[in-house]
C-alpha cells in the first residue's frame, strides 16, 4: 500500500502569491486573532483547565494546521465539541493523562492520514454526527449555567444528572451580578451586527455604522466592555484572576508529560475518543470550507496529519486536544481569507495579545464567558432537524433521537458506537428488502421450466428469501432458471446459499441455470469453485440461451 506523501497545502497556496493576497490574509488573520481570543479563554475554563491553556493550544495548533494542512483557509484551536469529552477525562484521570491522551491522538490522527484513511470519516452517518454534536451542545450549555448564575461550587461534576443535582441544590448562592452580566453579554452577542455586506447605494449613517461594527467581533465587544465594568465599579462576580490567577505573559517552557505503558492501555478509549472527534469535526470544517471559497477541495489526509501534528507537538506546552473549528473558518472565510498564510497569522497575532496584554485578562469576569458560551452551543446545535423528523423514517429518528439522548447522558464514545451499530443494523434491514426474487411468466418457457428474475444484493441479511425459494416451485418442475442480469452483488453468504439451492434442486431432480450473470458475482462463483462445479453449460449469456438449453 503506498502512503500518503505529506505535502501541506501551503507549498502550492502561495505559488503567484502577491501583495494583494497578503494584505488580505494579514486582515482576515488578525480579525481570526481576535474572535479566537476570548473563546480559547472560554473553552480552556469550561473544559477543566486554565484559560491559558486554551490561549497557548490556539497558538502552537492553530500555527501548524495553518502551516501544514490540507485546506486553504481552516483555522485549527480548541473547540467546543472537545468540552464535554476534555473534562471527562481531567476528572476521570487528571491533567496529565489528559496531555498524554491527547498526543496518543495526535499519533494516531498522523496515522489515519498517512494510510489515506481521511476518506473514512465520511462513512459515519449524517444522522449520528447531528445526534452527538447536539448532545454536546447541551451539555455545554448546561456547563455553563454554574458562571452564568455564579453559584458557590467548588467543582461540577462530568455525570449528567448529577450536575443538574448540584446545580438545583445551591441554586440559592445565586449572584443576581453575575446574572446580570452573563445574560448581557448573551444579548449583544446575538443582536451584534455580523454581515460585512451591505448594499453601497444610498448609504445613511446608520449604514456605514452597521458596516463599521460588523468588522469587530461581537464577543470582544461583549468582553471589553463586561471587563470594564468589572475593574471600574468593583462588581462583585468570580474573574479569571479571582480563579487562576491571571493569564502568564509569556509561552509556557517546553514540558513533555510523562509517559508509560500502563497509562496508554489506561488511557486507550479517551484517545479514540479524541481521535475520531478531531478527525470528524476537522474534516467536516474543511468541507464547509470548501464550499465557501472558489479554490481546489482540501486533501482529507494531509488535514488529519497536520492534525495529528498538531495534537502530538502541543501538549508539550501545556495545551489541549485541538481541531478545526468552524466559527473562526467562516469569519476567516467571510474577512477575506486567500490562503492559509491567514491561519498563521491568526496564530500570531493571538502569541502578540499575549506578550503585550495578558495582564488585561485578570478582570474579565466568568459570567460574561459563559454568556458567549451559550451563544456558542446554541448555534452548534443543529437545533431544526429535531422539528423536521417527523418528516423522516422511523430509523433516521432513531439513530439520531438515540445518539443524542446516549451523548447527554453518558458520553459520545458510548453514543457513536450505539449509533453506528443501529445504522448498520438498518442499513442491512432496508438492503435485504431490497432484494426481490420474482417469477416471470414466458409464453416461450418450456414446460416444466420455471424462471425467476433476482433483483438487489445477495448478501447475507437477504439469504433468506433465496432459501424459501424450493418450497415456492410447483409439482413436475424439471429446471429453474435464474435471470441474474439484476443481481449487482453477492457475497460469501449469498454464494453458500446459492450453493445450498442448487444441492436442493438437484435432490429433487431439478436442474438450475444461471443466465447473464454479473462479474462480480460471477467472479465470487469462480474463485470459491462453484462454477466449476456447475459446469459451464449451466450458465447462459441470455435468457432466452438458457432456455433454449433447457428445451435441448
Amino acid at each position: 500500500m503506498q502512503l500518503h506523501p505529506f505535502r501541506p497545502r501551503l507549498v502550492d497556496a502561495v505559488r503567484g502569491y502577491d501583495a494583494a493576497r497578503l494584505r488580505a490574509d494579514v486582515a482576515a488573520g488578525l480579525t481570526v486573532g481576535v474572535v479566537a481570543l476570548p473563546l480559547a479563554m472560554a473553552f480552556a475554563i469550561a473544559s477543566g483547565v486554565k484559560p491559558e491553556q486554551g490561549v497557548v493550544t490556539a497558538i502552537v495548533a492553530g500555527f501548524l494546521i495553518s502551516a501544514l494542512g490540507g485546506s486553504q483557509v481552516q483555522i485549527g484551536g480548541p473547540a467546543g465539541a472537545f468540552i464535554v469529552i476534555v473534562y471527562g477525562i481531567v476528572e476521570r484521570y487528571g491533567l496529565t493523562n489528559l496531555l498524554i491522551a491527547t498526543s496518543l491522538s495526535g499519533v494516531l490522527l498522523f496515522v489515519m492520514g498517512l494510510f489515506k484513511l481521511g476518506a473514512l470519516v465520511r462513512y459515519i452517518p449524517v444522522t449520528i454526527i447531528i445526534g452527538f454534536t447536539n448532545g454536546i451542545a447541551v451539555l455545554i450549555g448546561l456547563s455553563q449555567v454554574k458562571d452564568l448564575l455564579g453559584l458557590s461550587i467548588d467543582k461540577l461534576p462530568a455525570d449528567f444528572f448529577t450536575q443538574i443535582g448540584v446545580l438545583a441544590r445551591q441554586v440559592h448562592t445565586l449572584n443576581p451580578v453575575a446574572l446580570a452580566i452573563g445574560l448581557s453579554c448573551l444579548a449583544l452577542v446575538v443582536v451584534w451586527p455580523k454581515s460585512y455586506t451591505m448594499p453601497l447605494d444610498n448609504i445613511g449613517w446608520r449604514h456605514r455604522l452597521y458596516r463599521l461594527a460588523a468588522h469587530v467581533p461581537g464577543t470582544i465587544v461583549a468582553l471589553v466592555l463586561a471587563t470594564v465594568a468589572t475593574a471600574m465599579l468593583n462588581l462583585p462576580v468570580e474573574t479569571i484572576g479571582s480563579r487562576f490567577g491571571g493569564i502568564p505573559q509569556s509561552l509556557p517552557d517546553l514540558h513533555l508529560p510523562p509517559f508509560s505503558w500502563d497509562s496508554a492501555k489506561q488511557l486507550l478509549i479517551p484517545t479514540l475518543t479524541l481521535a475520531m472527534l478531531g478527525a470528524i469535526e476537522s474534516l467536516l470544517c474543511a468541507r464547509v470550507a470548501d464550499n465557501l471559497i472558489d479554490a481546489p477541495r482540501h486533501d482529507p489526509n494531509q488535514e488529519l496529519m497536520a492534525q495529528g501534528v498538531a495534537n502530538m507537538v502541543t501538549p508539550a506546552f501545556g495545551g489541549i486536544p485541538a481541531t478545526g473549528t468552524i466559527a473562526r473558518t467562516v469569519t476567516n472565510v467571510r474577512s477575506g481569507a486567500t490562503s492559509p498564510i491567514a491561519g498563521i497569522v491568526h496564530a500570531l497575532t493571538l502569541l502578540a495579545v499575549v506578550l503585550v496584554a495578558a495582564p488585561l485578562a485578570l478582570n474579565v469576569p466568568l459570567a460574561a464567558l459563559a454568556g458567549i458560551l451559550l451563544f456558542v452551543a446554541w448555534n452548534m446545535g443543529e437545533w431544526r432537524e429535531f422539528a423536521r423528523l417527523r418528516q423522516f423514517s422511523v430509523q433516521y429518528r432513531t439513530i439520531l433521537v438515540g445518539t443524542f439522548l446516549l451523548t447527554v447522558v453518558f458520553d459520545l464514545t458510548v453514543a457513536v458506537q450505539v449509533g453506528l451499530v443501529l445504522a448498520c443494523v438498518f442499513f442491512i434491514y432496508r438492503m435485504s428488502t431490497l432484494f426481490r426474487i420474482e417469477p416471470r411468466e414466458l409464453a416461450e418457457a418450456p414446460a416444466g421450466v420455471q424462471v425467476r428474475e433476482v433483483y438487489g444484493a445477495l448478501f447475507f441479511g437477504a439469504v433468506g428469501k433465496l432459501e424459501a425459494l424450493p418450497a415456492q416451485l410447483p409439482e413436475g418442475t424439471h429446471a429453474l432458471v435464474l435471470d441474474m442480469h439484476r443481481l449487482i452483488a453477492m457475497d460469501t453468504s449469498g454464494l453458500d446459499a446459492l450453493e445450498q439451492l442448487q444441492r436442493t434442486l438437484a435432490k429433487r431432480g431439478i436442474t438450475m441455470l444461471l443466465a447473464e450473470v454479473n462479474e462480480q458475482p460471477r467472479s465470487l462463483m469462480r474463485r470459491a469453485g462453484f462454477e466449476a462445479h456447475l459446469g459451464e453449460q449451466s450458465f447462459a449469456p441470455t435468457l432466452a440461451e438458457a432456455l433454449q438449453r433447457c428445451r435441448g
